[in-house]
């Protein structure tokens, strides 16, 4: 999520993840996904590939953990992750931990209707996973003043009983990365997973991120978001009986009047996903809502809500800020619940509304 700054926006005039208001806890989802699948006869589907809707799909094939960055005067861009069949793994997503996974991208105008581009913005070889996955990118401006961009993402170099760690990648015009050596985040015993970064107004940077072990935590950056140390405690416990079994993946915004707010997915069971909120006066110390914000049960979305990502929508004379949330929707339609996952969308609704 971004807000662009007052006057003509330039490539450094976005500051990721602040927003002009709280986007809430009310929210209507859209009738289309935002992002469809490859149907299942597409052995090697082409980055900027258009399918038909009434293709077969089974699983195969995943688009998912979507985050959102403007393009400054020109709409913005989605970077998604596409999970499909490994060589020697035929079931594909259906199968994640022996799946393998890129990173792709999308545009769009207005926020609605995207395009995928062609190319791939990162490969798992390019990425050090090997063969295996690289997943959940997040897309931000490096503050040095250079101009340039950095990608973090989640590196899984083989299956789910291999630690992933977050890696990173810079770019100067978020199409072609460059992937840096190292970890940004690994270690404490912990698979660190869905990273967000925040810029500190002391000058510092603080990523979110999941961690399988011990819930959300945090990390802070003292040299432009290059290497991260943990912070003491937890920013999210599993508490609630909506996230028993996992909470993952946040979505962090800052609001510009005081205050943050956090969406993230809370896991039931394996079977049942949905997506929670919090709040928070520092970004540290959070306050949970009670209830989920987004449930399961549309068509392209009955069985789990995950990794989400939220942008504001072009300003509208005359009406307050609006906002878009994406996030990866399972149909449930394969065995334990499985099924086929898409990035769906949903627009936040005024009090009255």
């Amino acid at each position: 999520m971004f807000l662009p700054l007052s006057g003509p926006p330039t490539m450094n005039e976005t500051r990721p993840h602040v927003v002009p208001t709280d986007p809430g806890t009310k929210w209507v989802k859209d009738p289309s996904p935002a992002i469809d699948v490859p149907p299942d006869e597409e052995t090697a589907p082409a980055p900027d590939g258009l399918w038909p809707p009434q293709g077969r799909r089974t699983g195969l094939h995943s688009c998912v953990a979507p985050t959102v960055v403007e393009i400054p005067g020109n709409g913005y861009r989605m970077y998604y992750t596409h999970v499909s069949p490994r060589p020697g793994c035929p079931q594909g997503a259906n199968d994640y931990g022996n799946a393998t996974s890129r990173i792709l991208s999308a545009t769009s105008v207005d926020g609605a209707d995207w395009n995928p581009e062609p190319g791939v913005r990162l490969s798992p070889q390019q990425g050090g996973a090997g063969e295996y996955r690289v997943v959940a990118p997040e897309v931000v401006p490096i503050p040095d003043g250079s101009g340039r961009w950095r990608m973090y993402y989640e590196c899984c170099p083989g299956t789910q009983a291999e630690a992933s760690t977050i890696r990173s990648a810079v770019s100067a015009d978020r199409l072609k990365w460059t992937v840096e050596s190292g970890d940004r985040l690994t270690g404490s015993g912990g698979s660190f997973n869905a990273p967000r970064v925040l810029a500190l107004d002391d000058g510092r940077c603080r990523m979110y991120c999941s961690d399988q072990v011990e819930g959300i935590v945090s990390a802070i950056s003292e040299d432009d978001g290059y290497n991260f140390t943990l912070e003491a405690g937890r920013r999210i416990v599993r508490e609630l009986p909506y996230e028993a079994h996992v909470a993952y993946a946040p979505e962090v915004l800052r609001i510009e009047g005081g205050g943050y707010r956090m969406y993230y997915a809370g896991y039931r069971d394996p079977t049942y996903t949905c997506i929670l909120t919090a709040v928070s006066d520092d970004g540290l110390t959070w306050h949970k809502g009670s209830e989920p914000v987004i449930l399961p049960g549309g068509p392209y979305d009955s069985a789990k809500c995950s990794e989400m990502a939220v942008m504001r929508l072009p300003q509208v004379e005359g009406q307050p800020p609006r906002y878009r949330m994406f996030w990866e929707g399972c149909d449930g339609t394969g065995p334990d619940k499985r099924g086929v996952w898409r990035v769906v969308s949903a627009t936040s609704a005024n009090d009255d509304e």
